[in-house]
């Protein structure tokens, strides 16, 4: 058993991104590091598994692993078969290019972090605000400050934190805001190609964002030059809404639906 803490540091970039690298050698400050990832880029796999075919795991090095699968698949796999020991922590990153609003659902950086949570390990994903960009070692420095506290904290259960930090000199990052998801779609994000008589063809991406405009929305801080630190939870149930359905449903029953509607709640 190690004296130091496990980390476990993965992305949706692929083993051999440069984000990941910066991201693992920062974090060896912290504790033993292991690194397990997909063997190329798997952006916007959000949560997906691999289900239906063997998943290869090719080892770099002593602590180093390539899964010819999804971020979650390399979690999961890390977690359950590859390590000897359970990880403390589970880092996911660093994502060349931001995960803010509403893109958090099609993320594979923050599925492979709510794949940790899900297995009970408290964890963060973090990105750099610009896909263009390589300037990631203050993302990894600002990556340590925050896993040194969450190793010392822990996080609550069905918890983890969504970090974009903006493509800034050090200097120039304002600090830190902790703010909640911004509402964000795209326009002009699929594009229309012919390839033949009666067939059609489309990209999807790359589309102009456009974000809500709030104070404590993630995409407004992050344009103003603060890191944003967001809590995530596994929990997605409406519950200001339960009440208020189970109202409905049951006054659908006293209009003398039929008893044995699938609309109809039971008065239990």
């Amino acid at each position: 058993m190690s004296t130091r803490p496990v980390i476990l540091v993965t992305n949706d970039d692929g083993i051999h991104a440069q984000g990941l690298a910066t991201l693992a050698r920062a974090l060896e400050a912290l504790g033993e590091v292991w690194v397990v990832a997909p063997d190329s880029e798997r952006s916007a796999s959000s949560h997906a598994l691999t289900l239906r075919r063997l998943i290869q795991v090719r080892w770099l090095d002593s602590r180093w692993a390539s899964v010819d699968g999804t971020p979650v698949d390399s979690v999961m796999l890390a977690v359950r078969k590859l390590l000897k020991e359970r990880p403390s922590l589970v880092v996911s990153g660093i994502n060349p290019g931001p995960n803010l609003g509403d893109d958090v659902n099609y993320s594979g950086t923050v599925g492979a972090a709510m794949e940790a949570t899900i297995l009970g390990i408290p964890a963060i994903a973090v990105s750099l605000a610009r896909r263009e960009s390589t300037r990631f070692d203050p993302s990894a420095d600002y990556a340590v400050l925050l896993a040194r506290e969450v190793l010392a904290e822990g996080l609550p259960k069905g918890c983890m934190l969504n970090v974009n930090v903006p493509d800034l000199p050090p200097g120039e990052i304002r600090g830190t805001k902790v703010t909640r998801l911004a509402r964000r779609t795209y326009q002009d994000m699929i594009r229309e190609e012919p390839v033949g008589p009666g067939s059609t063809a489309f990209w999807i991406g790359d589309g102009r964002p456009i974000s809500e405009d709030a104070e404590d929305a993630d995409c407004t801080a992050i344009a103003q030059g603060w890191i944003t630190v967001t809590p995530l939870q596994l929990d997605v149930t409406d519950h200001a809404y339960l009440e208020t359905l189970r109202g409905w449903l049951n006054a659908e029953r006293g209009k003398g639906r039929p008893t044995g509607s699938p609309l109809l709640g039971t008065k239990d």
